[in-house]
């Protein structure tokens, strides 16, 4: 017997207002976004952040009277899930996950139809029990037992007659198929791998190419990741190469030289812009693709990570008439993404705002965007000239990298234009001391430096499993208490666990650490050609200055960074609080 079910008797939105998990407010959104994406309620739910994927499966589950199943921390076997053939699994994204005598209960990521149950019945001549749950557990099963794409690799091998070769067939040449239906199958794997990079949150796709495998990693809060893909996808590396440079215009007959170029693409909800990075190896080309996304970048101030105090005060600097405003930090640590959600503020129709890049990572609509290029002579400090020709109000500057460029900065700053832009230091203070290194005369920075901002990014903990962490070591929760001003037993640290929320990683996104650094009338009257860096910190303190490692505290006490992520972002910087 079958526990097959008949429709819901209600909307599932409909159900949860009833049950009083969702107001009339959110169902209206909710239906707005299914009416305008055409997607399922439950997606929706999940979309708009007004339940976990859990929760909005349980409900469906409870709305479609079928049994929901957490399969999370289930690890499948090979021999469980050739209980059904893998083109099932595949096309019904579904797992078999018990059988008794001639009735298999199959766990669907979806609520099945009624004629693919009946198609089931036929093919595997069994009685079906359906279940549900998550598609995050159907799809990391998937991957992790057959490999990204493995429905790719088994149509491919359909469409070129190889339907009985071995899986684990290698050759030594990547063959390009030339068929219109395997080219548009391999076209599907690059979307596929790109969606599922979009769907982790990641910022970097890796593809490289080794003898006898192809690897794929993804770069998730600033951790590379594998992705386990099917054996037999190594003789298919030529084309999938071949297809990402057609997506992004690039020479698909040259693989002796690097290549970069750009691809846009639109998903239901945002647009996004690849950066694709192409480099000949030994063993074929490998590609990287930069994931942009815009729409992200128009971020609420707050979403950064800064403190209320902090936000304040960069909106405060956004909106000066002039004044060099920097940003400073390792590479990777966020500085093009917080000075982007500075610009969207800054950009309105009483301020002409252009940048100068290298290279242009974000298209911004209503800002005039230079892209560097050495080969030609038209170099940060070359471009910034004839900007300033321009009547800007505005310059964004994409890195001050030597003193020319420094020198035009500097005075642009002092003749009527607001200049952002970013440096390579370790902290905010030391940015006093690299533009003295670069050449630019001490009273030309105190006049000019208005703001110096440091930051790092952190991986953010999973809100949904992190726990508070018991085991604070006394020297620790003594800074934590003197830095918070709270007593040492109200402090408070978390760590990470790991949920089908955040795929066990028990991190989900990264949050930014920032230290701001303002150069008031007493800080400039420091700079002077052999100012010391600690005496620059010392004053600023007085007038409120907070380090890096502190600041970081305060998302520990928050509970949005763990303290090993502490440990590892700002063990150098300023040890105690009394060396500042």
């Amino acid at each position: 017997m079958s526990n097959e079910s008949p429709p819901p008797r209600r909307e599932l939105g409909e159900w949860l207002v009833e049950q009083g998990r969702l107001t009339e407010r959110q169902f209206e959104l909710v239906r707005h976004r299914q009416r305008r994406l055409h997607i399922p309620q439950h997606r929706a739910l999940v979309d708009l952040g007004y339940a976990t994927e859990e929760e909005a499966w349980r409900a469906l589950a409870e709305t479609q009277g079928l049994e929901f199943v957490d399969l999370a921390g289930r690890e499948f076997t090979r021999e469980e899930l050739e209980v059904v053939p893998l083109k099932v699994i595949l096309h019904f994204r579904t797992l078999p996950i018990g059988v008794d005598g001639d009735v298999v209960t199959l766990a669907f990521s979806e609520p099945p139809r009624q004629v693919d149950l009946a198609s089931l019945r036929m093919l595997l001549h069994r009685r079906l029990k359906v279940v549900l749950t998550t598609p995050a557990t159907v799809n990391r099963v998937i991957n992790q037992r057959f490999g990204l794409g493995a429905e790719t690799v088994e149509r491919l091998r359909e469409e070129r007659g190889a339907g009985d070769a071995s899986p684990d067939v290698v050759f030594d040449v990547p063959t390009a198929p030339t068929s219109a239906a395997v080219e548009a199958t391999i076209a599907d794997f690059v979307d596929q791998v790109v969606a599922d990079a979009i769907r982790q949150r990641a910022t970097d796709i890796h593809l490289e190419p080794y003898y006898s495998a192809i690897r794929l990693r993804y770069r998730i809060d600033g951790v590379l990741q594998s992705i386990p893909v099917p054996p037999g996808l190594r003789d298919l590396h030529a084309s999938i190469v071949s297809r990402l440079k057609i997506m992004s215009g690039l020479n698909i007959a040259e693989r002796r030289l690097p290549q970069d170029g750009r691809i846009s693409l639109k998903t239901e909800s945002e647009e996004y812009d690849l950066r694709v990075s192409v480099i000949p190896t030994k063993h074929g080309e490998a590609i990287c693709l930069r994931v942009l996304g815009r729409q992200s970048l128009l971020l609420d101030a707050a979403l950064l990570g800064l403190e209320p105090s902090q936000e304040a005060t960069l909106r405060e600097l956004i909106q000066l008439p002039q004044g060099l405003v920097l940003l400073t930090g390792p590479t990777g640590s966020g500085k093009t993404t917080t000075l982007y959600a500075a610009l969207g503020h800054a950009n309105d129709e009483g301020r002409k705002v252009i940048t100068i890049e290298d290279p242009v990572e974000y298209q911004l609509e209503g800002v005039s965007q230079i892209q560097v290029r050495d080969d030609i002579g038209l170099t940060f400090s070359s471009g910034l000239r004839s900007v300033l020709r321009h009547d800007p109000d505005v310059v964004l500057i994409g890195e001050i990298r030597d003193s020319e460029t420094a020198e035009i900065a500097v005075r642009a700053a002092l003749t009527g234009h607001l200049v952002l832009s970013t440096l390579h230091t370790n902290d905010s203070v030391s940015s006093v001391a690299r533009l003295l290194e670069m050449g630019v005369e001490p009273f030309l920075v105190a006049s000019s430096l208005v703001c110096s901002i440091a930051q790092r990014l952190a991986q953010r903990l999973c809100p949904q499993c992190r726990q508070e962490d018991l085991a604070i070591p006394d020297m620790i929760r003594a800074e934590m208490a003197a830095s918070l001003e709270i007593a040492p037993e109200e402090a408070h640290a978390y760590r990470a666990i790991g949920c089908p929320e955040c795929n066990g990683r028990g991190y989900r996104g990264r949050v930014a650490i920032y230290e701001f650094f303002t150069v008031s009338d007493n800080v400039a009257d420091l700079i002077v050609p052999a100012v010391k860096t600690g005496q620059l910190r010392r004053a600023a303190r007085l007038e409120g200055w907070r380090s890096l490692r502190e600041m970081g505290w305060i998302k520990v006490q928050h509970g949005m960074i763990a303290l090993s992520e502490q440990r590892r972002l700002n063990h150098r910087l300023v040890p105690h609080l009394g060396d500042a």
